[in-house]
């Protein structure tokens, strides 16, 4: 078979139509288009692509199972190290992991992993998944803070390992950011919640509405668990502070994310959650959230959106595939600007921001350009909405109120990165809490690392 230098494309909805629903815009592959893109790995014997992947899969063989149409099988090699293939099978920054490393890279488009992952987990959604050997309970008794990405993944590898494992959740769904900050046409929530049911089919039993630091405390959770890992990511939004920031009108993309997808405000009124959009809105950031709030406020019905971004499109930290979604749905973007106030009318209602442009001057401490304001070039943007996307710092409750628990100065939990282990005894870290905000998969590989150091601290204690 030749060696095709092009990823196979995958079906989507076209733009005119998805930008009116939330349905998903990426169909995902048949069988045949499956077939045609996975003869496309050359199964490197050294497997480059696995040094990318934060959760070890075996991406040679999964494939190789794909293309022997042996299904079944590839879906059980993902899950060896996935609990939440569908689900990272759609939203992991692939081009920057695995597919990074791929062979092909040399000549063409690397192997389109993810869609392949994303293939072969459908194919098992749609048949009803089986639950893979759990070993003996081991009477030990671990609690996992969060069920997000990290607290997920790390609960159901040590069910598997036999350990007793409850998820402690502030809000009154599971899920974490899978649920309330990914847009339902990016990641729908029903593949999230089969995935998060697979979860509690291990054996993992999940408490809602349970706020560590107020409903219960780390140090009592310690009174009755052997362990804990904290996995509360970092869900609290970060703002400009600069004049007008309280007008009306001015969202964090965090509120706005979670009013339209936890609490479904895009099906108002069905749902009693009502959300307003403006006619022009202005989204502050280039980052993934950046991208689902400018594309979820079009679908709410704005007549404009604005992307607003201090530096230029090679630097932002959005994934590709959402920069090229969001222009082909009409999103403007506006590059080279950042924000000095916003502008209010007599009511307190946000009606415009003022923008100074901007220009990139040496690398900084993130690897991008420097955006260094050009002096006497201000001017004002109308809009009668803004979104805030500028990225987010952890809950400061769980520092507030446990004890031997260090912190950097900017919230997040200091840990040993090869254990996940922290500061405290018998409690370990992963995620957006360590790193602050970061990708799906990250969150998922700190998971399994704190999965296998507590089983091995408990286990060892067993045996003395």
């Amino acid at each position: 078979m030749p060696v095709y230098k092009t990823k196979t494309p995958i079906p989507e909805q076209d733009p005119k139509q998805r930008i009116k629903n939330f349905d998903e815009v990426a169909l995902g592959y048949t069988t045949e288009l499956a077939l045609r893109e996975a003869e496309r790995c050359l199964q490197c014997k050294d497997a480059p692509c696995v040094r990318g992947c934060p959760v070890n899969i075996n991406i040679p063989e999964f494939i190789r199972l794909i293309k022997e149409k042996k299904f079944d099988l590839a879906i059980k090699k993902i899950k060896e190290q996935d609990n939440l293939p569908a689900t990272t099978g759609r939203v992991c920054p692939q081009e920057t992991q695995c597919e990074a490393f791929c062979t092909l890279k040399k000549i063409g488009e690397p192997v389109a992993i993810g869609r392949l992952e994303r293939f072969v987990a459908d194919l098992e959604l749609e048949k009803g998944y089986e639950i893979p050997e759990i070993k003996k309970k081991n009477n030990k008794k671990v609690a996992v803070i969060g069920s997000g990405p990290a607290g997920l993944t790390c609960a159901g590898d040590l069910a598997k390992m036999g350990f007793e494992v409850h998820i402690f959740e502030a809000f009154h769904e599971p899920g974490g950011v899978l649920i309330y900050g990914i847009p339902e046409f990016r990641l729908p929530k029903r593949i999230v919640r089969i995935e998060i049911d697979y979860v509690k089919s291990l054996g993992v039993k999940i408490f809602t509405n349970v706020v560590v630091g107020r409903t219960v405390t780390i140090d009592e959770l310690l009174k009755d668990y052997n362990a804990i890992f904290i996995g509360t990511g970092a869900g609290t939004p970060q703002f400009l502070n600069i004049p007008g920031e309280n007008l009306i009108g001015i969202y964090s993309a965090n509120e706005f994310l979670t009013r339209v997808n936890l609490m479904k405000a895009y099906k108002f009124p069905e749902y009693d959650t009502p959300i307003k959009i403006g006619e022009v809105v202005g989204v502050i950031g280039g980052g993934n959230v950046a991208m689902d709030s400018a594309r979820t406020a079009l679908r709410l019905g704005a007549k404009e959106v604005h992307i607003l971004y201090r530096r230029t499109e090679e630097e932002m930290p959005a994934r590709f595939e959402e920069i090229i979604h969001a222009k082909e749905e009409g999103v403007i973007f506006d590059l080279l600007v950042s924000p000095i106030r916003f502008i209010g009318d007599e009511n307190g209602k946000v009606r415009g921001i003022e923008l100074q442009k901007m220009t990139l001057g040496d690398l900084d401490s993130s690897g991008r350009r420097r955006p260094i304001p050009i002096p006497n070039s201000n001017f004002i943007f109308p809009c009668d909405m803004v979104i805030v996307a500028i990225g987010t710092i952890p809950n400061p409750l769980i520092s507030r109120t446990t004890k031997d628990l260090s912190f950097t100065e900017y919230g997040t939990i200091i840990i040993d990165e090869k254990t996940g282990k922290t500061t405290k005894d018998r409690v370990y870290a992963g995620g957006d809490i360590v790193t602050g905000s970061a990708t799906v998969i990250s969150a998922m590989g700190a998971g399994k690392i704190a999965a296998k150091s507590i089983s091995e601290l408990l286990l060892y204690e067993s045996v003395f």
